[in-house]
């Protein structure tokens, strides 16, 4: 039998039988979910002469959209995804290329959020870059979304990136998820930041002023890159240096392109070039280029490094063939599909692409990265996928445990 086993940060002295669960998913199985949007009901009056339309309650009422009472009135209605029967036989992002809500159905659910006296879900607990999340609901509820992109950027870098591959804990902690479903915070954040994009409001924000001042930094994950954007906007020269032939570290190569399109990236990435960012590839620190001519040709030096050493699994079994880390699987997988895609493949490739095609795959770790090698895997055509998760099964609703 043809197996492919998927290993992802478990600790060494974890045994098959300290597994608490696992899962199968067979790639014809039926899908239950219902993929299109559940909007609101709306009715107009003949007699009304605005475009404004009332929306139905939860009371069975129709009235203005109104904030006031938006989370008790309103029901939660996020962005469907695309459906599964269909992105499955495709490398396209899970998300729809356009909107699936109208500009009604983004203002109501708007409304749902509270302005709580304690929004939990910009503290720490909420949002690791502590957006302005009731701010910026504010300004889409009042149809001001150039003033809601403006406060969107004063903490996020990229909220093009957050807004689709970020695991939402402002929504865990969104106090209306004590009561009621929580707000569609995520949805909000991607429909800003698309829309800035498409009306031209995000544009290259080159620097008066220059200091003088040389900074390198070194990796252009995520962190390198947002570390390079506000050096840059000091008026310092940076140049930022990757060891991979593109930019952008774990969004390049980490994060499969179903979750986010590798022309997304490309599009950020630019724009920080147009502002002044330099950016060297295939810059292998300490092998190709000397560290100490970088401290040497720049007054500051910056490290933004991912881990590439995996944790590996120590137990019986783990030397035969067929076993690989996860981003060995996922990073070959994306170099392979980029390189199909910009026509390179026949005189490019090395033939080290890990194929999941036709066989029985385990993914050991039930994490992003796990569900990453899944929907790789099951885009590949594997017979089939178990998936061994340490933890418990996380409950169907909020937890009693999980106040905020």
């Amino acid at each position: 039998m043809s197996r492919l086993i998927l290993s992802r940060t478990i600790s060494n002295k974890i045994s098959q039988n300290s597994l608490r669960y696992s899962f199968s998913v067979g790639i014809n199985q039926c899908f239950k979910r219902d993929f299109s949007p559940q909007k609101h009901e709306t009715w107009r009056d003949e007699n009304e002469s605005d475009n404004v339309p009332k929306v139905k309650k939860r009371d069975g009422t129709f009235g203005q959209i109104d904030k006031n009472r938006g989370f008790v009135d309103y029901h939660r209605n996020p962005e469907p995804y695309r459906g599964p029967l269909e992105r499955v036989f495709d490398w396209n992002e899970i998300n729809y290329e356009l909107p699936q809500h109208d500009e009604v159905e983004r203002t109501v659910q708007a409304a749902r959020c509270m302005d709580c006296g304690t929004p939990f879900c910009q503290t720490h607990t909420g949002c690791p870059v502590n957006n302005l999340i009731p701010e910026w609901n504010e300004l889409v509820f009042k149809n001001q979304w150039q003033d809601a992109i403006d406060r969107l950027h004063k903490t996020n870098n990229f909220p093009e990136f957050t807004g689709r591959v970020c695991p939402a804990p402002c929504e865990g902690a969104c106090v209306a998820g004590l009561v009621d479903s929580p707000v569609t915070i995520k949805n909000i954040e991607y429909a800003i930041v698309e829309r800035a994009w498409d009306e031209g409001w995000i544009t290259a924000r080159v620097p008066k002023y220059r200091t003088g001042m040389s900074v390198a930094v070194v990796g252009s994950g995520p962190a390198g890159l947002a570390a390079a954007d506000c050096l840059n906007q000091y008026g310092h020269k940076v140049t930022v240096y990757e060891r991979e032939d593109r930019v952008g570290g774990l969004l390049m190569y980490g994060i499969p392109n179903m979750k986010l399109d590798k022309d997304k990236v490309a599009r950020r990435v630019n724009l920080l070039a147009d502002e002044g960012i330099e950016f060297v590839t295939n810059a292998n620190i300490g092998v190709s280029i000397d560290i100490h001519d970088l401290r040497t040709n720049h007054d500051a030096l910056v490290l933004c490094l991912g881990s590439t050493m995996p944790r590996d699994l120590n137990i019986p079994g783990r030397d035969l063939q067929g076993v690989h880390f996860a981003m060995e699987f996922l990073t070959k997988n994306q170099k392979r599909l980029l390189m199909t895609q910009s026509g390179n493949f026949e005189s490019g490739w090395d033939k080290s692409f890990v194929s999941a095609e036709g066989k029985d795959v385990v993914v050991i770790g039930g994490g992003d990265t796990g569900t990453d090698c899944i929907g790789t895997s099951v885009r590949h055509r594997c017979k089939s996928v178990v998936n061994f998760e340490l933890m418990p099964r996380p409950p169907d609703s909020r937890s009693p445990k999980n106040p905020w």
